[in-house]
Order: structure tokens, then C-alpha cells, then sequence
């Protein structure tokens, strides 16, 4: 089937008629998706985003620890606090299907968007 004959499908789908049909653009095929793909694609997003910010509290806790201004009681809970968080961002990228790889945004020449360990 040419693209000619899929965009004249299209348009029939669509309720067009008559003159020229409509011109199918490589866009049009691109929004055709499973459900699937969003999912996992949206879970990745908003994982990747949720990463970062555990990664810049850790960071920040490393400063404040460093420094010593922290209770050895606080420091206790912030650990604690950390190791859980970062458990359950291991459980949610299992269960999306996700590798730690797969949250970090390469930025092209800023090069990616979470430091590699």
C-alpha cells in the first residue's frame, strides 16, 4: 500500500471528502503508539526526574555530614532515609523494565544528565 492509499484511508477514517486527501507526514505515523511505549516512556520521565533529586539530596546530605553540623542521630536518619529511597527507585524501574542506564538523559553536548559512577 502506497502513502498515497494511507493517507486516502485516513482520510475516509476521518470523514473527508472529496479533493485531495490529506498528506500522511512521518509525524502522523510517529503518534500512532501503544499504550505500552507512553507508559513506560512517561514512567521514565518522571523516574529520571525523581533520580536526580535523590541524587542531589544525597549530595547535599554528604556536605552537611562533612561539615558537622549533623547530630550522629541525624545522620542515622538520613542515611536510613537515603538507602530506603534508593530501594524503592530500584523496585519502580524494575517494575517499568528500566536499567539505571535508561534515566540518564544524554544532553548532547552538555553531555548526560546524571553523573556515571
Amino acid at each position: 500500500m502506497t502513502e498515497r492509499d494511507e493517507a486516502a484511508e485516513l482520510a475516509a477514517a476521518l470523514g473527508h471528502s472529496g479533493g485531495e486527501p490529506p498528506r500522511v507526514t512521518q509525524l502522523d505515523r510517529r503518534l500512532a503508539v501503544d499504550r505500552d511505549s507512553v507508559e513506560r516512556g512517561l514512567a521514565s520521565l518522571v523516574l529520571t526526574v525523581i533520580e536526580l533529586l535523590r541524587q542531589l539530596m544525597e549530595r547535599q546530605a554528604l556536605r552537611r555530614v562533612d561539615l558537622g553540623d549533623l547530630t550522629d542521630e541525624q545522620v542515622d536518619r538520613i542515611g536510613t532515609t537515603l538507602m530506603a529511597l534508593e530501594e524503592q527507585m530500584t523496585e519502580l524501574r524494575e517494575y517499568f523494565g528500566l536499567a539505571p542506564e535508561d534515566l540518564n538523559l544524554d544532553l548532547g553536548p552538555l553531555g548526560p544528565l546524571l553523573p556515571r559512577d
